[in-house]
């Protein structure tokens, strides 16, 4: 078997996206058929942004986690491209990108209107919550950080994607109170996704508990591909974010100028439960790394091309 593919289990019927499925990462673990996430609710929707479905965005982005590698110049960007033009050359070529750097600190708003500036009418950017909300403060006293953070972000205007709150691998389900409290604080108008990374949100006992929140608030539950984590098949709002992740032992030297790991047979996987959130009308944002397989561009094209097949 690829060590880099877990086995493949379906749920019954056309409209799996609207279960969850919980499957072991790389052939390890059980599989557990969790409930059904019945219709979506809560206080958000995806059009929230973009007022009627004319003017709302394609159902399908595919991206890079970030844009700022020097060693894509030459196999992505144009020989010779200075660093400042690289934004604007990517956004030629996908549109929509996770910003990393907003993990660091908030943003200047003439930062995020650069941002907004340089790239075409219907570009996506989707971004990170500052390690200040998410690492330090854990969700809790920080609602002048997260009130500062929003009013940059909405210098995207219609270019502004999900807002991913990323929480640290030690950060445990025994915080259920302190992100319910959370997320029912955050204001409306906005798409949120939730990436937890401790498997004790995963237990039987608190896994229907926080899909039931996420639902209740319409937030994203972040299904990610990575050795840390089993793969989810999870819908809790009107949008789903997904993030390939690879270790950053495989590619130690941070050459990210071409594939070096080959993950087609999970790709395969992926674009079919993909394929199968757009059949069931759900938005789709995805999200590469480098250390998937060492090029992320690439890994984007991969998954297109299959999803055109």
């Amino acid at each position: 078997m690829d060590p880099h593919v877990e086995p493949r289990h379906d749920i019954a019927g056309s409209q799996r996206s609207v279960g969850v499925l919980l499957t072991g990462v790389r052939g390890q673990g059980s599989d557990c058929l969790l409930p059904s996430v019945p219709g979506i609710g809560g206080h958000v929707n995806q059009l929230s942004l973009f007022g009627d479905n004319a003017s709302a965005p394609s159902s399908l982005h595919l991206g890079a986690q970030g844009f700022t590698y020097s060693s894509w110049v030459g196999p992505f960007y144009a020989p010779g491209t200075r660093s400042s033009a690289f934004l604007a050359h990517y956004a030629a070529q996908f549109d929509t990108v996770e910003l990393d750097t907003t993990f660091y600190a908030i943003p200047r708003a003439s930062t995020v209107a650069g941002w907004r500036e340089r790239t075409p009418a219907g570009f996506q950017f989707a971004a990170k919550f500052p390690k200040s909300i998410t690492h330090e403060k854990l969700l809790a006293d920080c609602a002048d950080e997260t009130a500062a953070f929003l009013a940059a972000m909405t210098q995207l205007d219609r270019k502004l994607g999900p807002l991913l709150l990323q929480m640290p691998p030690s950060w445990a389900a025994d915080q259920a109170d302190t992100l319910a409290a959370f997320l029912a604080a955050l204001p409306t108008g906005f798409r949120y996704a939730l990436e937890v990374r401790h498997r004790s949100w995963l237990a039987k006992e608190t896994f229907p508990r926080l899909l039931d929140l996420l639902r209740q608030q319409a937030v994203a539950l972040c299904l990610v591909q990575h050795a840390w984590m089993p793969r989810l098949d999870a819908v809790t709002a009107a949008f789903v974010y997904i993030r390939w992740l690879g270790r950053r032992s495989d590619i130690p030297d941070d050459d990210f100028s071409h594939v070096r790991i080959n993950r087609d047979a999970q790709l395969d996987l992926w674009a079919e439960q993909v394929a199968g959130y757009l059949r069931a009308g759900v938005t789709v944002y995805g999200y590469f790394n480098n250390h998937y397989q060492g090029h992320s561009p690439a890994s984007v094209r991969s998954l297109q091309m299959r999803l055109a097949e």
